[in-house]
């Protein structure tokens, strides 16, 4: 099995280098297509945790507004996305979440991890540690 983008960067929500200066970025920061590298996946899951929970704390409240902004239509088939994501957490693509709910983020992580890269190879012990970490730390 070929490793996907994300998982060789141990970036599974495939993060795009924004200048952030994400905890467990690796060096370089970023590949030839400028998505962050990280030094683990556990470092990689919780950097798209947090930016999930902040698009989240910042009023984005349903599976469309969030994924509308993280994966925006210029490089993304944003309404499959939606969708998948959506039917991933078994919710409309408009109802409200609460991603201050680690039990709600790490099924949000875990669709979106399956979306980038087709499969989540990760442990849900993995993933569940990772968004503990994301929702203690700043960055």
């Amino acid at each position: 099995m070929t490793p996907t983008r994300g998982e060789r960067n141990n970036n599974p929500c495939n993060l795009r280098d924004f200048g952030i200066i994400w905890e467990g970025l690796d060096r370089p920061a970023h590949d030839e297509g400028g998505y962050c590298r990280f030094i683990s996946a556990a470092q990689g899951i919780r950097a798209g945790a947090r930016d999930l929970h902040t698009k989240w704390r910042r009023g984005l409240k349903t599976v469309r507004q969030i994924i509308s902004v993280f994966a925006p239509p210029s490089e993304n088939a944003t309404g499959a996305y939606i969708i998948d994501v959506a039917a991933r957490l078994k919710t409309a693509p408009d109802t409200i979440i609460t991603l201050g709910d680690p039990a709600m983020l790490r099924e949000f992580v875990t669709a979106v991890v399956f979306h980038e890269n087709g499969r989540c190879i990760y442990s849900s012990d993995l993933v569940a540690a990772a968004v503990d970490a994301a929702l203690l730390t700043p960055r």
